[in-house]
């Protein structure tokens, strides 16, 4: 098998990799990146910048011609690339929708063209906004409140859609809440933010009363879900999949009295009760169990092993 992931040295993409190219299932693996956000570097490490099974390809899947280059020979398609960070789209509505609406449109497209097999787009839990429900399955209506969880909603159509149109299997995972090491590190998700200030004896911030909901899955767990998908579809049947674990929903106080007691210290926890928190939604996965997918890190482990790769590695510069 030859897969393709496209925004490879991103966040999860650099984490999936080397999973990806340590699979006896999987023959090689392609990573197109246009390296907006990321840097080659993240995939040095694991001995990848010297196996001939994975190459590098820098692309822009706006381009189509790129996504299509990118995607010959492939069996496969991770397709991971899109604007992150969903707070920030509001101000990015349109470049948002350009990458995440209309690129995704070309990688779906190319994969029907050059006969690929099957298609695992990353979508998020984020599209349920702000639900009343607790114990959200794939069966509850999303209702997505900003750019990002609209964009990745309205792609998930556009996966049906493919699918019907081209015969490939098509699988979107609603990934929850990230947090933990990766090589393409991001400073910006809740858990990864909060330890980074703990450790600099700064106060952790919370937006609103900190009550609401989300769950988080390690992101190694989360890369483990995007390759078994990618090369087992069969074990993974459905059009979308929730990504995480029943017992990892949390509030976002949980979170941060969580960073403070594994960390040991005595910081402020702040609250601005007057800043919209933003979505919340708590979720089930009993669908992901059915796969035989099980997450493997929990909480306070990813916020310990955090913890010590902050102290021991050079972070500058992050406020």
């Amino acid at each position: 098998m030859h897969v393709l992931v496209t925004g490879g040295c991103g966040y999860i993409g650099s984490a999936l990799v080397p999973i990806l190219r340590d699979d006896d299932r999987v023959d090689a693996v392609t990573v197109l990146d246009d390296l907006s956000m990321s840097s080659p570097r993240n995939l040095m490490g694991s001995g990848l910048a010297d196996d001939p099974s994975v190459r590098f390809r820098r692309g822009d899947i706006t381009e189509y011609g790129d996504v299509e280059s990118a995607m010959r020979g492939c069996d496969t398609v991770v397709h991971l690339a899109a604007i992150t960070g969903a707070d920030s789209t509001h101000d990015r509505r349109e470049e948002t929708f350009r990458v995440n609406y209309d690129a995704t449109q070309n990688v779906f497209r190319a994969a029907g063209k050059l006969g690929v097999s099957n298609v695992v787009f990353a979508s998020s839990c984020n599209i349920y906004g702000r639900a009343a429900a607790e114990d959200i399955d794939e069966t509850v209506e999303p209702d997505p409140l900003n750019p990002y969880a609209e964009t990745k909603y309205e792609a998930e159509s556009l996966l049906a859609d493919a699918t019907e149109d081209y015969g490939y299997d098509g699988t979107a995972l609603r990934m929850s809440t990230n947090y933990g090491y990766s090589p393409g590190m991001r400073f910006n998700l809740v858990v990864n933010h909060f330890v980074f200030r703990a450790i600099t004896d700064r106060p952790l911030t919370v937006y609103g009363d900190g009550s609401n909901w989300r769950p988080f899955v390690h992101v190694r767990d989360a890369a483990r879900a995007y390759a078994e998908a990618a090369v087992a579809p069969d074990d993974w049947p459905a059009l979308v999949y929730n990504v995480g674990d029943n017992d990892a929903n949390y509030r976002i106080e949980e979170i941060a009295e969580a960073v403070r007691d594994e960390l040991g210290r005595d910081l402020d926890i702040t609250y601005l009760e007057d800043e919209h928190p933003g979505p919340s939604y708590h979720v089930n996965f009993d669908r992901v169990a059915e796969t035989g997918f099980e997450t493997r890190h929990t909480l306070r482990e990813g916020i310990a092993d955090l913890a010590e790769r902050f102290r021991t590695a050079d972070v500058g510069g992050y406020p």
